[in-house]
């Protein structure tokens, strides 16, 4: 891995849910700083700097729940995408939902994977393409 420091932006509402990505992430001994937003609106506040400090440098990557009040997942990743500064970031949907209407919308969306939760290594044994997705976001980490 290079020195180019890495930041993990987890957009995520649910306690829980932060804790144990969190948690699973330190059980592979992933030690990126890893900022946490409630919402979408609050995710773009914290990467263009408004109203709180902006997150430098720019997140590696991003793990993006769907279901959240003010500001939802696909709401947050439409307007990311329309941002320059913040498009070319990968993004990895997390979510309980596995509608095929959600997914559709995230690959348009140009999502980089789609995790179903709850995140734990114990259950990729049964569905191979949140195994696939996690790996993908395993190795840009590595890469970074």
């Amino acid at each position: 891995m290079s020195d180019k420091e890495v930041n993990i932006l987890l957009v995520e509402d649910d306690y829980l849910d932060i804790m144990n990505v969190e948690r699973e992430l330190k059980k592979i001994s992933l030690n990126h700083p890893i900022h946490v937003a409630r919402n979408g609106r609050e995710a773009l506040n914290m990467l263009r700097g408004e109203g709180t400090t902006k997150i430098s440098p720019a997140p590696s990557v991003i793990l993006l729940d769907i279901n959240m009040p003010k500001m939802n997942g696909l709401e947050f990743l439409t307007e990311l995408r329309r941002e320059p500064e913040f498009n070319h970031i990968p993004v990895f949907i997390m979510t309980t939902s596995n509608e095929e209407t959600d997914r559709m919308a995230a690959q348009r969306l140009n999502v980089s994977g789609y995790i179903v939760k709850p995140l734990t290594f114990d259950s990729f044994e049964n569905s191979h393409s949140s195994l696939d997705s996690f790996s993908l976001f395993l190795d840009l980490i590595k890469l970074k």
